[in-house]
């Protein structure tokens, strides 16, 4: 029985040929666009002049923990070495380029571990910008994925064959993310359990599409079998993940195809994408060799009749599923836990986590508009101008955006501010501060600069309570006040100047 089981250890791995040349390229995939958001967005955020400057975080941990090393351990980064607004984005291209190259077929466990420790890296440095479930996911995707690969051979189809293990963490990977969102649903809001929460989901979510208001306007039987089917398919289905070869395949379907529902559905950044990856586990290449075009099919039969096991790399898998299997004794006691956390990490690299999502469900929508005035006295008749945001609802004639799997952050922040006070979200007075100012940055976060001449005087940020407007209205929203979110504020109010210089925030 032993020897059977070796067997099928060092041979089976030689029906995925196909499954490991499509997780390594939508692996590439993800990356190319986390690398690519980061790119654009991490100094704005988080460089020396950006709303949450990450060499004032760095200093924080740093005298939290007592010196530098034991803080580089608690909270490993490679900026740790040395932070700059220049090195930032130098950073962050080198980890696109590198990604482009996975995306094209190139790959081996050096370029995906160091792939890997560069988006930990920014993560760390990231703060509550990279405070999202998807980000250590990624991490634990990625980190699987060193080794699927041989070391040093990069080629779409080396040698060296999947190891089936790597494979089956894959799917245990796609079985813990699908399960911890169904247990996080049926054990938060009421709206899951009774079947109402698509009542109020796609209004309330962070950033609608387009069709997103569509789906709003269906009937409520829509929305009750779209809520049952969200909890078979998370709840039943990844069980078959584990199954024989045509109940796997069954599983695969309905979960990709799950996940492309939702992309359709929302903005949930690259979520959606890097969860399609350990579902593609479940396929093997007599599945995908009939949805791949022929000559990868072709290349895929080429190399298993030419490969051989390799003990090494199966030796490797067996260390890295006894870590796996150690590492998630804490996610699996928190899965069966009445008080389950979600998107939570347990060890200091984020190798093995627990997920989840809307646990709680938004039933109505409340939107932060942030106005600015260049009258130097606030009066009864003071013309107020609205900053836009890139995909965040504002102008209510605006139609949604199609924007994921690229992810504004200031826009997913904001969301999360509207339903806290000023004080829970500091980083907003900041965010005005560098308003008043015009500051080329904060403004490349924004769709729109209504002061393009001179700063304006004052800025304030007022809430609104929106809903989709109905069917036939021309606008895409109704939107009414609730009142001040933030008072007006001014570069000359001494205060307000204050508050900034205690939290280290004043030039």
């Amino acid at each position: 029985m032993a020897q059977n089981l070796f067997g099928k250890l060092f041979h089976g791995g030689n029906s995925y040929w196909l499954t490991r040349f499509a997780i390594l390229r939508l692996l590439g995939f993800v990356y190319a666009v986390a690398f690519l958001i980061a790119a654009q967005q991490l100094v704005p955020l988080d460089g020396e002049h950006g709303l949450t400057p990450a060499n004032h975080f760095f200093e924080r941990v740093q005298a939290h923990f007592g010196s530098r090393s034991a803080a580089a351990l608690q909270l490993p980064s490679l900026f740790w070495f040395g932070i700059s607004d220049r090195g930032l984005s130098i950073f962050a291209w080198v980890g696109f380029v590198l990604s482009l190259l996975v995306l094209g077929g190139y790959a081996n466990a050096i370029l995906l571990a160091i792939l890997w420790a560069m988006y930990m890296s920014i993560i760390h440095v990231g703060q509550i910008w990279y405070g999202y479930g998807w980000e250590t996911q990624l991490l634990e995707t990625g980190f699987l994925s060193i080794f699927l690969c041989p070391l040093l051979d990069g080629r779409p189809f080396p040698k060296c064959r999947p190891p089936l293990l790597v494979i089956w963490l894959f799917r245990w990977l796609g079985f813990r993310i699908m399960i911890g969102a169904g247990l996080i649903k049926l054990r938060g809001d009421p709206c899951w359990r009774d079947l109402t929460c698509l009542y109020y989901h796609y209004e309330t979510q962070p950033i609608p599409s387009p069709i997103s208001w569509y789906l709003h306007f269906a009937p409520h039987w829509f929305h009750k079998f779209g809520t049952a089917w969200n909890h078979f398919v998370e709840l039943v289905v990844p069980w078959f993940s584990f199954g024989p070869r045509h109940a796997r395949h069954v599983a695969g379907i309905l979960l990709v195809s799950f996940q492309i529902i939702l992309i359709i559905s929302g903005n949930l950044s690259f979520l959606n994408y890097v969860t399609i990856i350990p579902f593609l586990a479940c396929f093997d290449d007599t599945f995908l060799r009939r949805v791949l075009p022929r000559p990868i099919v072709k290349r895929a039969e080429r190399a298993a009749q030419e490969s051989e096991p390799s003990h090494i790399n199966n030796i490797i898998a067996i260390g890295l599923s006894l870590l796996v299997a150690y590492l998630s004794i804490a996610p699996v006691a928190n899965l069966i836990s009445e008080r389950q956390m979600m998107n939570t990490s347990f060890d200091r690299l984020s190798l093995v986590n627990t997920y989840g999502a809307f646990g709680t469900v938004g039933k109505e929508r409340d939107e932060i508009i942030f106005e600015g005035t260049d009258d130097a006295i606030i009066t009864g008749d003071t013309k107020w101008k609205e900053y836009e945001f890139k995909a965040k609802p504002g102008d209510p004639n605006r139609r949604p955006p199609f924007v994921a799997p690229y992810q504004p952050r200031i826009d997913w922040q904001i969301w999360f501010a509207a339903m806290a006070s000023p004080a829970e979200y500091p980083w907003t007075l900041h965010f005005v501060w560098r308003l008043l100012h015009n500051d080329p940055g904060t403004l490349s976060l924004l769709a729109n600069n209504p002061f393009p001449v001179r700063p304006p005087h004052y800025i304030r940020a007022r809430l609104y309570r929106y809903r989709f407007a109905p069917p036939g209205d021309p606008a895409w929203w109704k939107r009414e006040p609730i009142g001040e979110w933030l008072p007006a504020f001014s570069i000359d109010d001494e205060q307000f100047r204050r508050i900034l210089t205690a939290m280290d925030w004043l030039d």
